[in-house]
């Protein structure tokens, strides 16, 4: 192979390549890194091997360049990189998942353009070090690409952390905390169920993975496992602030009962649970006997979270049950479109990740008082129950429609004033609980007043009296 000599102008110059082998999955920006440092280089230096388009994904508030700031080559880029490796071609396609990803002008010049990794092959993690030293000899930093499902090295017992953020450590160590690698190895016939029941498992545990870190947010008292879990990991890892790692730490902590919720969601009964759910032919409003998410409850060993997670109308697994419910109705399957594919995570119930959560916290930190995130500062439940009655007012309202088309004067009027009495019963709910939560936030008296086309003294009033029946000290309504 020929070798990377007659690079000029300060390029790389050398008589035969130092050879550098790739490691399973890696980006290649990240082995153009490995190549750097066995050339004795900085990275810039054998970036200037390819005439570059983009810019790379950089940390927010000015920071350095994200780890998962991804590079697709044209085919001449790839052959000046596999020059550079002293490796063939089809040796760096099988390892790099990103190696033959289109969008770069082919032609003679060795391009490239700059991408976030998760847009070109997939979501990135930092490797094991430990992996890498056995590998190739030395125990490099590196980034690779791996589902959500593949985050444990099993091997030497780590959690390996996303790219996109900018943590304090590439890994976590999992230490006494077994669990999480039993439900490593527990997902491989979780997998296989999924691949034999022609389910990509992929999604199978991007669901599982928003259910269980729905049941994260709240921070229920009945809760003891998680809180345990999460201290013993801090511990392993020399423990720290501990705001931080209910954010760092989350994946970890909850893996175990991510394949638990995926595995029970695979079960051959689950559509007809779901069916039951909404009352199966006498169709009627989902509640806290939902036979499915009590099932769910033990199969994780919460008894208590059964009835919570079925009057939870707003999250994945709610929207699951609903699709498995509309499919099993008379003519459901064929109307059926990918809007109701029961296993589709909607964007508004996939959990923030990590790097997300981080720069919320980081900017909460900057600023105090108002400036905080919302979703920072207010309670999961609180946004929960302020969503809940914001939602019942607007189906109140929607069922008037056509209300006035037909009936006697008597009937019209009695169903249309007890519905807009219910409806505004349901809006003044939420109001005075988004009230509340925005002044325990921070917010000035007066604005929140304004807000609510209030004068002060009457809003605090208001706020003062005793909670209705049905709320809870704070004035929201309990569950």
């Amino acid at each position: 192979m020929p070798g990377a000599a007659g690079f000029g102008g300060g390029r790389l110059v050398s008589a035969r390549p130092l050879r550098t082998g790739p490691l399973a999955g890696e980006l290649t920006s990240s082995l153009i890194g490995q190549v750097a440092g066995r050339y004795g280089m900085e990275r810039g230096e054998v970036l200037e091997q390819w005439s570059l388009t983009g810019s790379p994904a950089r940390h927010p508030g000015g920071g350095g360049v994200r780890a998962d700031a991804e590079v697709v080559l044209n085919g001449a880029g790839r052959r000046v990189l596999a020059e550079l490796c002293g490796v063939e071609s089809r040796v760096l396609a099988r390892a790099l998942p990103a190696y033959a990803v289109d969008g770069v002008a082919q032609d003679a010049v060795a391009r490239g353009r700059w991408r976030v990794a998760q847009t070109a092959a997939g979501p990135a993690v930092f490797g094991c070090r430990s992996c890498a030293a056995r590998r190739t000899g030395r125990a490099v930093s590196s980034v690779v690409y791996r589902p959500r499902w593949r985050r444990v090295c099993v091997r030497h017992g780590k959690w390996l952390l996303d790219a996109d953020a900018d943590p304090a450590w590439e890994h976590l160590e999992l230490g006494v905390v077994s669990e999480v690698v039993q439900a490593q190895y527990r997902w491989a016939g979780v997998r296989r169920r999924a691949v034999r029941a022609g389910r990509d498992p992929d999604v199978v545990f991007d669901m599982a993975h928003a259910v269980v870190c729905r049941w994260w947010d709240p921070g229920w008292e009945e809760e003891t496992i998680w809180p345990r879990r999460l201290y013993r990991l801090a511990e392993v890892n020399a423990g720290g602030d501990l705001g931080w790692w209910r954010i760092v730490g989350r994946d970890a902590v909850v893996f175990p009962e991510a394949v638990a919720v995926a595995g029970d969601l695979l079960e051959p009964g689950t559509s007809e649970l779901a069916w039951e759910a909404f009352g199966g032919k006498r169709l009627r409003a989902r509640g806290a006997d939902d036979p499915l998410c009590r099932r769910l409850g033990e199969r994780v060993g919460r008894p208590w979270l059964g009835p919570l997670a079925g009057t939870d109308y707003d999250g994945a697994l709610s929207a699951h049950i609903g699709a498995l419910a509309r499919a099993r109705r008379p003519g459901g399957a064929d109307r059926a479109g990918w809007r109701d594919d029961p296993w589709r995570v909607r964007s508004e119930h996939r959990p923030a990740t990590a790097a997300a959560l981080l720069r919320v916290r980081d900017a909460e930190a900057r600023q105090a008082g108002s400036g905080t995130r919302w979703r920072a500062v207010v309670s999961a439940g609180t946004r929960r129950e302020i969503g809940r009655w914001a939602n019942e007012a607007a189906e109140s309202l929607g069922a008037l429609r056509g209300v006035q088309g037909s009936g006697t004067t008597r009937e019209v009027a009695r169903v249309l004033l007890e519905s807009l009495t219910d409806s505004a019963d349901k809006v003044d709910l939420a109001l005075l609980t988004a009230a509340r939560a925005a002044l325990a936030a921070g917010v000035g008296l007066d604005d929140v007043a304004g807000w609510c086309r209030l004068p002060a003294g009457d809003l605090v009033r208001i706020l003062a009296q005793p909670p209705d029946d049905g709320q809870d000290e704070d004035g929201t309504a309990q569950l």
